[in-house]
């Protein structure tokens, strides 16, 4: 296969989905992965009824124990892994005064221990291929904080940490490790804010509107492409000018 083999988690929807879509349409053999069989499955068949190649890959980033092994298929079926996106996530919003030590460890291990070890997994097969992207989504809310959000700001500024750790580490492999800094962009999980909510964080942004999931897929395709060769160790917020 002459596709280079992009490995996207939380693929089923939103954010995940358009960069799945995107990667593909940039002549990337996509990877769907998530827990959910049937919406990955969906996903990858959409993608393939547009012409362009995908696969769906049941996986569940809590799991850090199945990491190796579902890497070792992945790269004995398809020859290589070069692109790893770490986009599943979740929250758990609360005041930090009432956060349980179950919603503190459900988002740190899925945002921040997920991507860690699901990162350090894929570091073997693209170190002997001596070609690699890993891209960390992140978010502003791990630059700026948000009150509410204590653990989720926690672990996506851990990832920011990550990021440019690892990215030191394998530069001289020529494997990149950037990290996308979505703003307030328009999915399912932001329908549910009332008018009033929505409202006040327009008032902060100086584009004065809502971002769409395709403006982070094409950051991502970006930071995957040969033209990000010389970029690595880099947090690009994509958020309208909310965080500058």
């Amino acid at each position: 296969m002459n596709s280079k083999v992009a490995l996207v988690t939380g693929g089923s929807q939103g954010i995940g989905r358009a960069i799945c879509r995107r990667l593909a349409a940039e002549g990337f053999l996509v990877l769907v992965a998530s827990r959910n069989l049937e919406k990955i499955t969906s996903v990858a068949d959409a993608i393939c009824a547009d012409g362009f190649q995908a696969k769906p890959v049941q996986l569940d980033v809590q799991a850090t124990d199945s990491f190796k092994n579902v890497i070792k298929e992945i790269t004995t079926a398809h020859g290589g892994l070069h692109v790893l996106v770490n986009n599943a996530g979740i929250t758990a919003d609360n005041l930090m005064a009432r956060i349980k030590p179950e919603a503190f460890d459900s988002v740190v291990n899925t945002n921040l221990r997920g991507a860690f070890f699901l990162s350090q997994a894929v570091l073997r097969p693209m170190m002997k291929q001596r070609w690699g992207r890993i891209i960390n989504i992140t978010s502003v809310v791990g630059l700026m904080g948000n009150a509410g959000q204590a653990n989720y700001a926690a672990s996506k500024a851990g990832l920011v940490g990550v990021t440019k750790s690892l990215a030191k580490e394998v530069g001289s492999r020529a494997i990149t490790v950037n990290a996308v800094a979505p703003g307030y962009i328009e999915t399912d999980m932001t329908g549910d804010l009332s008018d009033q909510v929505t409202s006040a964080f327009m008032e902060q942004v100086p584009l004065g509107r809502m971002g769409q999931p395709d403006d982070i897929a094409h950051a991502v395709a970006y930071l995957a492409s040969e033209g990000a060769a010389y970029v690595t160790g880099q947090v690009l917020t994509v958020d309208g000018g909310l965080y500058m």
